[in-house]
């Protein structure tokens, strides 16, 4: 057993170690990204130690294996990548690239092996790479600049960066290799503080950018050997990084002696430490050059403790640039490094961003008389602090055209339109990412502002009053507005751009009017109703941009859509993708672009003249039903059963359901002859007779005809219809047929006899005698024969289907008397027999119908109920047979009395009946269903439960099953 154990933790263990490895490699697997068209693998950031080879597929011509943990780069790694173009490989750990590594990577443009750990650079690798464009090899761990031979061969080559911070020092020869390759851009990165430099370093380089990664805090006089090597020569931007990386230059020597023989437009120094004396020498060395834009950016500036203001102009005051950047200084000091803002007096383009100020003195004001452009933005300005009603404007920036105040502490639109008053040229103004609000004074604008960006304010509708309106583009993104102001931009009459992104409009007016709006931007917002009529009056209006909105999808919706994208007039710049339904609730995130609800559905003309024409056709087509099939007259027919059986319900009529008449008669007077010279007299003058009913002779006098018509037959058991041609075309005869129908509803047609005397085409009859076309197709009718001797036969089959003549209403008055009056023995009879009583010699006196009792009940002097077991004395009975009818007739009665109706037996009570009187016939039989079967044999009728003459089939049967067994024991 401890073995059994064993084997399964081992099998457990393998298969869990087999999971463990293929959800490795599954993970593995999805670590690179590949583009759909297989062009481009992106593994970035998954801390892979390897190069996923067999992820990566033969058509990759990008691969972006950066930020991993690769240690070494093999020949077999991208062999089967011979169409790779770009190769990503920096903030990695590689320490070895294989000298055969891009052995077949022979396209390859682009290498960046950037922040690595390579102690030499891997000339060898890259002497495939003939094509090779862009090489990022810098701060790697190399110990010495020189550049191989095989760069020599780079002849395509356009930047190159290179370098570490273990390289102590420039040899002459470092760059020699590359003398005859123009770049567009070279970087070199020394140690933190460069040892040595050799004069004719760079005297080698051609570049257009020159990046300088050097700190000179040991060897600051190498500074002006390497602006020497750099004279004549011309560059686009000539960047110096952490010039002083820990320590601020304290000499009075002129470092950046020979700048000005460099011929460069842009001068760029990045992060490191600034003291004023070095600034002044920097910058009195660029007013003499041809330096046109000055940057100083991220550097840590210091004032000079030996610096004496002596009150005589600053040294710096012909510094003609066509830009100054000022950018993420902590120290706002600098500004006023020499405590005046002359530097700025020639000035075109002055950016001061992030450098923490927060207030604009009086003679600053005066100084930037030549800024066309001032970018104050990312700084902590107020609105008192920017706009000072002391200072004196008048001939300040008398040029300027663009002012950019964004991401400020600006709150007040009225202090802004005066200050901007001043400057009569400004046209375009940058005022977002403010605290702007709404305004309860009056703004002037003296300028002709044009354009102003305004976007992520705090606005209200009433706020854009306080607007110039002279304005060509505006701005309003993200302002918190909730509605459009009409009365502002009927004003704007100029305005051809406005962006209202990112509000909270919730409607777009249909009295919009602007007739220079070339473009809109609306998306973002809370309006879910767009039309064509909204822009309706903006008749230049080519572009809108109006995702991202809650919309009905809706046929408006649909039209302005389709009538935008079909005609071409208005390019909805953001289509499909940012338009979804959000209402109703079934078209949820669907795109609008799949909303369609149908032409017939969206236009109002069609369905209105469809609505119409279908109403028009119903109407019609029930015009021509009630024509075809004579509705009106079955209308009226209805009308007046209801009617008439009203008026029985208020006379108190219809009580009894013992019927007055055997048979209703129905036929033409054209047919009365026949009626009653061969009819009546058969069916009157048997014996016993039948009673009819014929309109000549039992009609009430008086009496509506209808009424008459329906209450005799009601109060007959049958009715006869003599048809001929003459009945087809009475009116009457038609009603009586109808009536009689009506009364047939939810039972059989067993109560209409058709007599058929003289031969009728069920095709040629009305259609409002459908029933009667029914009747003959599918009902047996009697044909009048014309020959004497088939009449007898006919006149039997007549009698045969009106039944013997049972009971009728006027002799119920002699049978009460004769009960009332006899004296004999007493005979139960069942309430729910209804059939005329057939009992061989027994007159139909004696032994009375269902309905005869209910009819006693009905019509009893003091209305109460005769018992379901009727006493009727009669002469005494002596025979055997009459005591076992009697008995028979007990037994039923007393076990269908105990529950529901007492004139049947319901399921229990023949199971009673059946366990009481036959209970060894019961226990005999090994059926458990015995109970279910009887009753399901003896339920003709199907209504759940057996009554008298039911009942009787089951004893008939067993009696003779016992008499067989009688006969069967007397012969044995």
């Amino acid at each position: 057993m401890g073995g059994h154990k064993e084997m399964m933790g081992i099998v457990l263990v393998s298969l869990f170690l087999s999971l463990q490895a293929s959800l490795l490699a599954t993970s593995e697997k999805t670590m690179c990204f590949i583009s759909r068209d297989r062009r481009f693998a992106d593994c970035r950031g998954h801390y892979l130690d390897r190069v996923p080879t067999e992820d990566l597929p033969p058509s990759l011509e990008e691969v972006d294996l950066s930020h991993n943990a690769l240690q070494q780069i093999r020949s077999s790694d991208f062999s089967h990548l011979h169409r790779l173009r770009v190769l990503q490989l920096q903030y990695n750990n590689i320490s070895l690239i294989e000298d055969d590594a891009f052995r077949f990577n022979l396209l390859l443009v682009d290498l960046n092996i950037f922040n690595n750990s390579l102690t030499d650079i891997p000339a060898k690798a890259l002497k495939p790479l003939l094509k090779l464009q862009s090489l990022e090899m810098s701060n790697n761990f190399y110990k010495s600049a020189t550049l191989d031979e095989v760069f020599s061969t780079l002849t395509h080559l356009k930047v190159l960066s290179m370098g570490g911070p273990f390289i102590p020092s420039l040899k002459k020869g470092d760059f020699q290799a590359i003398r005859t390759i123009f770049l567009e851009k070279f970087a070199i990165k020394t140690a933190s503080s460069l040892l040595d430099y050799e004069p004719g370093c760079l005297k080698f380089i051609q570049t257009k950018n020159m990046w300088f990664d050097v700190a000179l805090d040991k060897r600051p006089d190498a500074l002006p050997m390497m602006l020497g090597d750099l004279v004549n020569k011309t560059f686009a931007v000539l960047r110096f990084r952490n010039l002083f990386e820990f320590e601020y230059y304290s000499d009075k020597v002129d470092i950046f002696h020979g700048l000005a023989d460099i011929k460069t437009h842009h001068l760029i120094f990045h992060r490191g430490k600034f003291n004023e004396n070095l600034l002044r020498m920097a910058l009195m060395n660029i007013q003499m050059s041809l330096i046109k834009g000055l940057g100083l950016m991220s550097i840590d500036f210091a004032r000079s403790p030996t610096f004496v203001d002596d009150g005589n102009r600053s040294s710096v005051t012909d510094l003609a640039l066509d830009i100054l950047v000022l950018s993420d200084i902590t120290n706002p000091d600098i500004l006023r490094f020499d405590w005046r803002f002359t530097w700025f007096s020639k000035v075109r383009h002055l950016v001061i961003t992030n450098v923490n100020f927060n207030f604009v003195p009086c003679d600053a004001w005066d100084e930037l008389e030549m800024a066309e452009v001032l970018d104050v933005s990312n700084n902590r300005l107020q609105d008192h602090y920017l706009y000072n009603k002391k200072c004196q404007y008048s001939t300040s920036m008398t040029f300027l055209h663009t002012f950019n105040c964004s991401n400020n502490q600006l709150s007040s639109l009225t202090d802004i339109a005066s200050l901007m008053g001043k400057f009569s040229q400004l046209k375009v103004l940058d005022l977002s990412y403010n605290q702007l609000s709404s305004t309860a004074s009056a703004c002037t604008w003296k300028s002709n502002v044009t354009r102003m960006i305004l976007h992520h304010n705090n606005f209200v509708s009433s706020t854009l009053s306080c607007l110039p309106t002279t304005v060509q583009y505006l701005d309003l993104s993200y302002c918190n507005l909730d509605q459009v102001d009409m009365e502002y931009f009927s004003q704007a009459t100029n305005l051809k751009e406005l962006l209202l992104s990112g509000n909270k409009i919730k409607f777009i007016p249909s009295e919009w009017s602007n007739p220079n709006l070339v473009y809109l931007a609306l998306d973002g917002n809370s309006f879910g109703l767009i039309s064509m009529s909204s822009f309706k009056s903006m008749p230049s209006l080519s572009s809108l941009k109006a995702g991202n909105n809650p919309y009905h999808c809706t046929c408006d919706l649909h039209t302005f859509i389709q009538e935008t994208r079909t005609k071409g007039k208005v390019n909805i710049t953001d289509w499909p993708d940012n338009y979804k339904c959000y209402h109703p609730e079934a078209f949820l995130n669907t795109m609008v672009a799949k909303f369609f609800p149908g032409h017939i559905a969206c236009d109002i003309k069609l369905v209105i003249i469809i609505s119409v024409a279908a109403t028009t056709v119903v109407v019609l087509a029930i015009m021509g039903l009630c024509y075809v099939f004579d509705i009106p007259w079955y209308t009226k027919a209805t009308y007046q059963i209801l009617r008439a059986k009203y008026r029985a319900h208020q006379e108190g009529a219809g009580l009894s359901q013992v019927y007055a008449y055997h048979a209703f008669i129905s036929y033409s007077h054209w047919d009365a002859d026949w009626v009653r010279d061969k009819l009546l007299p058969c069916l009157e003058n048997n014996k016993p007779p039948y009673h009819l009913c014929i309109h000549e002779r039992d009609f009430m006098p008086g009496k509506w005809i209808i009424d008459n018509i329906i209450e005799n037959i009601e109060n007959s058991r049958k009715v006869i219809f003599v048809l001929s041609r003459h009945f087809v075309n009475s009116e009457w005869c038609n009603y009586e047929l109808y009536f009689a129908h009506q009364r047939a509803i939810g039972k059989t047609f067993s109560d209409v006899v058709l007599v058929v005397k003289e031969p009728i085409d069920p095709d040629s009859l009305p259609n409002k005698y459908c029933k009667l076309k029914k009747m003959l197709s599918t009902k047996t009718y009697l044909e009048w024969p014309q020959e004497a001797k088939q009449q007898a036969f006919f006149w039997a089959q007549l009698k045969s289907v009106l039944g013997k003549p049972g009971v009728t209403r006027d002799r119920l008055a002699s049978t009460r008397s004769q009960l009332s009056e006899a004296d004999a023995s007493v005979v139960e009879l069942p309430l729910e027999d209804r059939r005329p009583v057939e009992r061989g010699e027994v007159p139909p006196e004696v032994f009375m119908e269902a309905n005869d009792l209910s009819a006693i009940n009905a019509e009893s002097n003091n209305h109460r109920p005769v018992p379901a077991i009727v006493a009727i004395r009669i002469k005494k009975m002596v025979s055997q047979l009459e005591d076992a009818m009697e008995n028979l007739i007990k037994v039923f009665h007393k076990y269908s009395s105990k529950e529901g109706d007492k004139c049947k037996l319901s399921k229990a009570e023949l199971k009673n009946l059946l366990q009481g009187e036959l209970s060894e016939f019961l226990a005999a039989s090994k059926d458990p269903m015995v109970v279910e079967n009887i009753m399901k044999d003896l339920d003709e009728n199907r209504d759940g439960q057996v009554d008298f003459q039911e009942f009787v089939v089951l004893v008939a049967a067993l009696t003779v099953a016992c008499n067989e067994f009688f006969i069967q024991n007397s012969n044995e």
